[in-house]
């Protein structure tokens, strides 16, 4: 009698896919990798959302990927790109890329004679001539990258999308906003109709849900994952501040009362994120900076010095709210309030991953206090106040 399979293999993931899995500690599928995987397997239309930390990269990656190892190349398609995923920010997309890289080299090592498909990072800010040399030399079958830049060498005729099989928009309801939506719209207009196609987020409200539906084919299945990172595995805290420039007073007093394992910081725009933490490196904080302002490299070094403990805390913009994953992160600290719900629990997001435990602590005025006050009513969540007395953070 032939055993039941289970896990990965129970929703058609070959062994090429899943033994790269166990390398990572990996065994058993998220609720919305159940969910999800065999759908895409099926060429199905899937718009999914999940709470962050929950596997979502890996739901669309492993039956894509094993897709093009079984499925066939278009006639006429030769050579052409059979993967397209699209992602906000330079930081997601490559943390994509290296995940997709991940898989591939993993599994190359069992594949034998079978040809996987190499990949390239198409980012706006980086070497256009380089990127198209590589799509030249290279002849990827999965291209990750931003709309606009993706669209700019597709309309110059130096990326194929004729061959493209499926597309991933990441972060569905970033993509789809005022500033992205018309170059996210452009491309998928000249991708064929016949494509498989995916998205998803944390957070796609019922208008997100309807403003990704006309970029997708039809019918597409939508999936919920249940689960409330928020509630379940976050602290939420709220700091008084008497005014908006003695905040980073209030960020160092905290950070020396709790001796964060690991902190992301939101501290605003550009400008604000790298004053804060040229401040705390001033004082002799092991804290770097991340924000939209800075070069490409200078961004990627930030990033690579917070995963690898070179820092352990990292002040940055929003750009750092979406997507990205970093294992370790205790504590989000954010030095402002945000304007809505989704981009709270974005930020919260960084924390409680992987079943951890984490913190969001707010630092806020008078003013601010109150619109935190609205957002933890809107989330249905509790916030805690805290204050800090004599170097240690206790219940006001």
């Amino acid at each position: 009698m032939t055993p039941a399979l289970s896990g990965f293999a129970a929703l058609g993931l070959g062994p090429l896919f899943i033994r790269p899995l166990a390398e990572r500690g990996i065994n058993a599928p998220t609720e919305i990798q159940r969910r999800v995987i065999p759908r895409l397997l099926r060429g199905e239309h899937t718009l999914f959302s999940s709470p962050t930390g929950t596997g979502k990269t890996f739901a669309y990656l492993l039956p894509l990927l094993q897709s093009l190892t079984d499925e066939p190349a278009e006639p006429g398609a030769s050579g052409g790109p059979r993967l397209l995923i699209c992602a906000p920010t330079y930081e997601l997309c490559a943390q994509i890329k290296g995940e997709a890289d991940f898989l591939l080299r993993e599994a190359a090592r069992d594949a034998g004679t079978l040809s996987l498909p190499k990949t390239a990072l198409i980012i706006g800010g980086g070497g256009m001539g380089r990127q198209i040399e590589a799509l030249k030399r290279d002849k990827p079958g999965v291209v990750v990258g931003n709309p606009g830049r993706l669209l700019q060498l597709a309309q110059a005729g130096k990326l194929r999308l004729r061959s493209i099989r499926s597309l991933v928009l990441d972060e569905g309801d970033r993509l789809t906003a005022k500033e992205l939506s018309a170059e996210t719209l452009a491309l998928a207009a000249l991708l064929n109709p016949q494509r498989r196609s995916a998205a998803c987020s944390a957070t796609l409200s019922l208008k997100k849900q309807e403003q990704l539906l006309p970029l997708m084919g039809a019918p597409v299945f939508l999936e919920n994952a249940p689960g409330d990172l928020l509630r379940e595995r976050i602290e939420h805290w709220a700091l008084w501040s008497e005014e908006r420039r003695r905040k980073s007073r209030v960020l160092r007093s905290l950070l020396a009362a709790v001796k964060p394992r690991k902190a992301l910081v939101f501290a605003g725009p550009g400008a604000a994120a790298g004053s804060v933490a040229a401040e705390l490196q001033r004082r002799h904080a092991a804290a770097g900076a991340l924000h939209g302002d800075m070069e490409k490299q200078a961004r990627k070094q930030a990033l690579e010095d917070f995963r690898r403990g070179r820092i352990n805390i990292l002040v940055t913009s929003d750009l750092a709210a979406r997507g990205l994953d970093i294992h370790e992160i205790t504590h989000i600290i954010a030095l402002d309030v945000p304007a809505d719900e989704e981009a709270y629990i974005h930020r919260a997001g960084r924390t409680a991953r992987a079943g951890k435990r984490g913190v969001m602590a707010t630092i806020a005025d008078a003013e601010e206090l109150e619109r935190l006050a609205k957002l933890e009513k809107r989330l249905g969540i509790t916030i805690y106040p805290k204050a800090l007395y004599q170097g240690r953070l206790v219940a006001p």
